[in-house]
């Protein structure tokens, strides 16, 4: 880690043609207090629903204050509440947003090693719900606008410190009120960077790919509702929705979607090929025509992320029936997340999935669906990050991904804002399966370099 530090160094010297700007920097002093920052923020209980985002806009308002950095929080709803901060440039360039959403997912904390808002610093880690999905990011984007500022930097476009409401829900109360009621925030904006990338490291710590997302599936959220004769439980009859309902699910829990490679997954294994081991490496050079092989598909799906960008997902996450365990209820519930790939028909996704189900008498009802977005491109932005990679990870490819997930770049995207999916933290398979699960932290020598990494990136795109 010494090694690239000192790559980092140098490398700003040659990104910004002023070797001064990183001596003047207290690189030390930034990094702990972005690990001191990340600690406080995760202790903040954002959890979505109900979000109260408020609690969040406000500790980083008070921190923009101190700084003496323009800035406003934007409620949406009472307790919802939005962070905008802008560092203004001469306008030569157009702006550049460092978003992220203050919301986090619900955490079980009596499963965790460390309470879920702790926000502790132990055995290398800020751990608590939101230190990877995604406060950390939005310390990494904190930390670069506090440190142009702090060296008062002249910069050609404006950068602006977002930080969403509801993102984990839908983004409603979030970037999606903010694109519609405050479209004026962002007229001359000229690229976002986001959560839905990174760079992807192997077990011993070195770079195999830069991952850029800038497309992703689409969610497609469904409730299904199962019908029965009431009564008391202790005289069951035959006709319950309960037991209706448990049938249709096992038939969908069951249910594997077919395999398809699509155009961009078929381009991202194949960029990817030239750094991944053997035999994988002959493999992705054409991945349609490689999961063919039966052995070859069984082996590839193992890994969730594979799987994941191959197929349509279904997962069964939500159950509603009685409220008392004596009665039997005339209603059971099941609500399904739905991820499908960019090109998917929602209309005939959902008609085969009740062939699946199989009973003309559950209700489908679509809580949630949206159209697929590309970003728009980008090249100057994945040039700055292009040259990044090659100067600090020598040989290590950058490559254009689709996100298995949904992010809040699709408001942008809708609007014809390019939005790359790109947080320069260097991230294992291991980062992954934390989100939504239990002990999630960030290395704090992941958090450290992001830091530096992300002040690089965004003073070539907003100096030069």
């Amino acid at each position: 880690m010494k090694k690239y530090f000192a790559g980092a160094a140098l490398l700003l010297a040659a990104l910004t043609g002023q070797a001064h700007s990183a001596e003047t920097l207290n690189w030390k002093a930034l990094e702990d207090e972005a690990v001191s920052l990340l600690s406080r923020y995760v202790q903040i209980d954002t959890t979505n629903p109900p979000g109260n985002e408020m609690k969040a806009a406000q500790f980083l308002k008070a921190i923009f204050d101190k700084e003496g950095i323009e800035n406003r929080v934007i409620e949406s709803a009472p307790g919802r509440a939005n962070f905008y901060a802008r560092l203004p440039g001469d306008g030569s360039k157009k702006a550049l947003v460092l978003m992220h959403h203050m919301d986090v997912v619900p955490a079980e904390s009596r499963l965790w090693k460390e309470t879920a808002f702790s926000g502790v610093v132990k055995d290398g880690a800020v751990w608590g719900r939101g230190a990877i999905d995604n406060k950390g990011g939005g310390v990494l984007g904190l930390m670069t606008v506090v440190g142009l500022k702090r060296q008062n930097t002249a910069l050609k476009g404006d950068v602006i410190l977002l930080g969403t409401a509801d993102e984990e829900a839908g983004g409603v109360f979030g970037a999606g009120f903010l694109v519609e009621n405050h479209a004026d925030l962002f007229k001359n904006v000229g690229v976002v960077l986001n959560e839905g990338g990174s760079i992807r490291v192997d077990e011993k710590g070195t770079a195999r790919v830069y991952s850029v997302g800038v497309s992703e599936k689409v969610p497609l959220w469904l409730k299904l509702t199962a019908v029965g004769a009431p009564g008391h439980a202790a005289s069951p009859g035959p006709n319950q929705a309960v037991l209706r309902l448990i049938g249709a699910l096992q038939r969908v829990a069951s249910y594997q979607t077919p395999i398809k490679v699509v155009p961009e997954v078929q381009k991202f294994y194949a960029d990817s090929a030239a750094t991944a081991p053997q035999p994988w490496r002959e493999r992705y050079r054409d991945l349609r025509k490689s999961l063919e092989d039966p052995a070859v598909l069984a082996e590839f799906v193992k890994d969730r992320s594979n799987n994941a960008r191959v197929r349509n997902t279904i997962s069964i996450t939500g159950l509603k029936g009685s409220d008392k365990i004596n009665v039997i209820p005339a209603f059971a519930a099941a609500e399904i997340d739905v991820r499908l790939l960019p090109g998917e028909d929602p209309q005939a996704f959902i008609a085969d999935l009740r062939k699946v189900i199989g009973d003309d008498s559950i209700k489908v009802e679509i809580m949630l669906s949206r159209n697929a977005a590309k970003t728009p491109h980008s090249p100057e932005a994945m040039k700055v990050i292009t040259d990044y990679a090659n100067a600090t990870d020598p040989g290590t490819p950058v490559i254009e991904s689709m996100g298995s997930g949904f992010t809040d770049c699709h408001f942008f995207r809708e609007k014809a804002i390019p939005c790359l999916g790109f947080l320069p933290n260097r991230a294992s398979s291991v980062n992954e399966g934390m989100v939504h699960g239990i002990d999630e932290r960030m290395s704090v020598e992941s958090l450290k370099s992001g830091v530096r990494a992300m002040y690089e990136i965004v003073r070539k795109l907003v100096v030069e």
